[in-house]
């Protein structure tokens, strides 16, 4: 038998032994020997299969059915070909809790397409509107009336998920697919997207990771905010405004109150945000490649690893080396040495930098200045604490800060440049060393586009991916620095991404949610499941870069030259 400690009952309440709440409260999806024994019998090829399924029968029904089936086997675990039998008596296949939806607002030529010169990618920017059609997921009404049989979390309006596997809504996706959204003028089914993540907020105090219940004890990257800012420039709805910012500021609490640390710096206490999750289990989705990586540990290593890997899950960084550290202290390690809460991230506290200084602009809009101002503070705050304690003046960066070692890592990551894209640092010349930090970071050799980092760990969050997000996000802060080469850089990133992507979709007629650098026109591969198809967030930094550069951008059969750096490459530090 498994050397997995279970916890039975009468009432069949079953679990890997743990110190802290499960995933979720469900006795069927979250833990207990259903899952257990599901997972580990691999009748599927991907982890999330299983827990997407369909009850035929109620939770109560099922963990009886399945119990008097354990009752009845060696060690109370189910033989394979009962489990089976059981499996197909009580569960459906995923899917059935959506019905096909094309979003009524959904029209033919937005006036975006109107920018973009090269015929090619006018075209191809019509197909990727067009890809929003077979990415609307409608939820049917059984999944509100039976919310017990379904792993699914109900939501009062449709959405469009990011794709592949990925068939329900995703929290910092979503913020890409709404700028597209925007792009294509759908702002009914941008709004919809954006009040399910309020309502979200309302029922959880945050925005889950996704819409699963398994999913319900961990979040990503907070960008709500910034969702909600960019519709009502879109759109200028105040009341919209006034109505959302309440669940904004619900939010931003939780961040502060539950994933905070404060850091001694030369003797002056800074305080930072971290991803964090006290969920010491496998997770449901990735149920049995959390067990064999945790295969020989102790107990308590176990827990410890499994919490790590899904504060990793929260960055949505899943996996990378950014978040490995050794005995030593250092990230040259495995998957296996995961201890992500251990680490600042620059790109989250950029992140909520910017979700701040918005908030203070979204009450200052609405005619409350005393809240403005305390939000101003709060920002300024964390701009302080993030050039004490991640900004290296000689290397002309920000570095995530170490907490077991007290030092901050030193490899290239496009996040080392997110506060150029959040303009949350207070000196004009660090943007232009963080210009000859990017040139000299070896980072840019590569044309097909930014690599997230420069270490091959086959992870899927490292190199040779290049991800939509971080390629956004370095173009964007780029962009925001007043000088002609920070604007020609910013442009010549946004012609090899685009290219990279059309170039793609002219060879397989499909987006992918990341791309190989090294390749051309090739999506990218590693980690834990194979690449997927869509892809929301893929389309939406397309359709923002077209809109942004079109008038320039070619689609061009010539390849695109690498960019040579002016100074010399600076030596990583490994």
């Amino acid at each position: 038998m498994d050397t997995l400690v279970f916890c039975l009952s009468v009432a069949l309440s079953a679990c890997v032994k743990t110190a802290s709440l499960p995933p979720c409260d469900s006795e069927i999806f979250c833990s207990g020997p259903i899952l257990h024994q599901i997972q580990k019998a691999k009748f599927f090829d991907d982890d999330k299969y299983f827990v997407d399924m369909k009850l035929k029968a109620a939770p109560d029904v099922v963990l009886g059915a399945f119990y008097n089936l354990a009752t009845e086997s060696p060690n109370m675990t189910v033989p394979t070909d009962k489990l089976q039998e059981f499996l197909g008596a009580y569960f459906e296949q995923p899917g059935t809790e959506f019905e096909s939806w094309i979003p009524q607002d959904w029209h033919d030529k937005p006036k975006f397409l109107e920018k973009v010169a090269d015929v090619e990618l006018r075209n191809w920017a019509g197909k990727l509107h067009d890809l929003w059609k077979s990415l609307g997921r409608k939820i049917v009404a059984d999944v509100k009336d039976h919310p017990e049989l379904y792993s699914l979390i109900d939501t009062p309006h449709p959405v469009i998920v990011p794709g592949g596997r990925f068939r329900e809504l995703y929290y910092w996706d979503s913020y890409w697919v709404i700028n597209g959204l925007l792009l294509s003028e759908m702002t009914d089914t941008a709004y919809g997207m954006i009040q399910n993540f309020l309502y979200l907020v309302n029922r959880y105090g945050f925005v889950p990771n996704g819409g699963r219940i398994y999913y319900e004890r961990r979040s990503q990257p907070p960008f709500l905010t910034l969702m909600v800012e960019r519709y009502y420039q879109a759109t200028k709805d105040k009341e919209f405004l006034r109505a959302a910012v309440p669940a904004l500021e619900q939010e931003y609490r939780f961040w502060v109150q539950n994933r905070s640390v404060t850091v001694n710096i030369g003797g002056a206490e800074y305080v930072l945000n971290r991803y964090h999750v006290e969920v010491d289990s496998p997770r449901p989705e990735s149920y049995t490649d959390d067990l064999e990586l945790a295969e020989g540990l102790s107990d308590d290593s176990r827990r410890r690893l499994w919490m790590e890997l899904k504060a990793g899950a929260e960055s949505g960084w899943d996996f990378s080396s950014r978040w490995f550290i050794n005995s030593d202290g250092h990230n040259s390690s495995t998957l296996a040495e995961t201890r992500t809460s251990q680490i600042l991230p620059v790109d989250l506290n950029a992140l909520l930098c910017l979700n701040e200084k918005t908030l203070a602009s979204l009450h200052r809009l609405l005619g409350d200045g005393d809240s403005a101002a305390l939000y101003d503070q709060a920002a300024s705050r964390r701009q302080e604490a993030m050039e004490a304690v991640l900004w290296d003046a000689g290397r002309g960066a920000w570095f995530d800060y170490n907490m077991v070692t007290r030092s901050n890592h030193n490899e290239f990551y496009p996040s080392n440049l997110a506060p150029l894209w959040a303009q949350c640092y207070s000196q004009p010349e660090m943007a232009d060393k963080a210009m000859r930090y990017l040139k000299g970071s070896g980072a840019l050799q590569y044309p097909k586009g930014v690599p997230t980092s420069l270490r091959d760990s086959g992870q899927q969050w490292d190199y040779p991916n290049a991800w939509p997000p971080l390629q956004h996000i370095l173009i964007e802060g780029l962009s925001k620095i007043p000088s002609e080469d920070a604007q020609q850089l910013a442009f010549d990133l946004a012609q090899r991404w685009i290219r990279t992507n059309w170039k793609a979709y002219v060879k397989y007629e499909a987006m992918f949610e990341k791309y190989d650098v090294n390749t051309d026109g090739e999506p990218g591969g590693g980690g834990e499941y194979e690449v997927q198809l869509g892809f929301g967030w893929t389309n939406g930094v397309a359709l923002q870069l077209l809109d942004r550069y079109g008038a320039t951008l070619t689609s061009g059969s010539g390849p695109v030259l690498p960019f040579v750096p002016l100074l010399p490459l600076v030596v990583m530090l490994w």
